[in-house]
C-alpha cells in the first residue's frame, strides 16, 4: 500500500493522507497539523518497523475506510477490534508523546504503552530491547523528511508488505 501525505496550504490547520491499496482503490483523511510528526504518519513509522500486517493501516489496506478505521481503533471500548491494532495505536501515542517531550526516554515510553493498553482493557505488546529507542530515531528521521516537504507539496511511503 502506498501512502501519499500531502501538506496543504500554509494557512490550513489541516494536512491530508492518501491510502492507496494495491487494487487502486484509496481512501483519505485530514491529519491535523502539530508541528511534529502527524499521529497517522506515526502509524507507518511502528507498523512498518514491527512487521505488523493486523494494524491500523493493515485494516486499511484489508479494505477498511480510513474514517471507520480511525473510530475502531480509538475507542477505548471497543473489544472487537484485533489486539494488534490496538498494540499498534499504544505504541504510537506513546511515541508520539516522546516526540512532543523532544528526547527519548525509555521508561516514560513504556509507562505510556503499558497505560494505553491498560486504558483498553488489553496486554502489553512485548517488544524486543530498544525497540522504543528505534522507533523514536525513524520517527524522527521521517519527521525531519516531513518537515521539508513543502506547501502544496506531497511525501510518498510504501508499505511493501501490505
Amino acid at each position: 500500500m502506498k501512502l501519499v501525505a500531502e501538506r496543504l496550504g500554509r494557512t490550513d490547520k489541516l494536512d491530508r493522507l492518501r491510502c492507496i491499496r494495491r487494487d487502486g482503490s484509496e481512501t483519505a483523511t485530514s491529519m491535523p497539523r502539530q508541528g511534529i510528526l502527524p499521529h497517522d504518519l506515526l502509524h507507518y513509522v511502528v507498523e512498518s518497523a514491527l512487521g505488523w500486517r493486523h494494524g491500523f493501516l493493515g485494516m486499511i489496506a484489508a479494505g477498511a475506510d480510513i474514517g471507520w478505521t480511525m473510530q475502531q481503533t480509538h475507542d477505548p471500548a471497543n473489544r472487537d477490534i484485533a489486539d494488534q491494532a490496538i498494540h499498534a495505536e499504544a505504541v504510537v501515542e506513546s511515541l508520539q508523546a516522546q516526540l512532543w517531550s523532544g528526547a527519548f526516554d525509555e521508561a516514560s515510553f513504556l509507562d505510556g504503552l503499558r497505560d494505553a493498553c491498560q486504558a483498553r482493557g488489553r496486554s502489553v505488546p512485548i517488544l524486543a530491547t530498544g525497540a522504543g529507542a528505534a522507533l523514536f530515531e525513524q520517527a524522527s528521521a521521517l519527521n525531519a523528511r516531513w518537515q521539508q516537504v513543502p506547501f502544496h507539496g506531497a511525501l510518498a511511503l510504501e508499505m511493501p508488505f501490505l
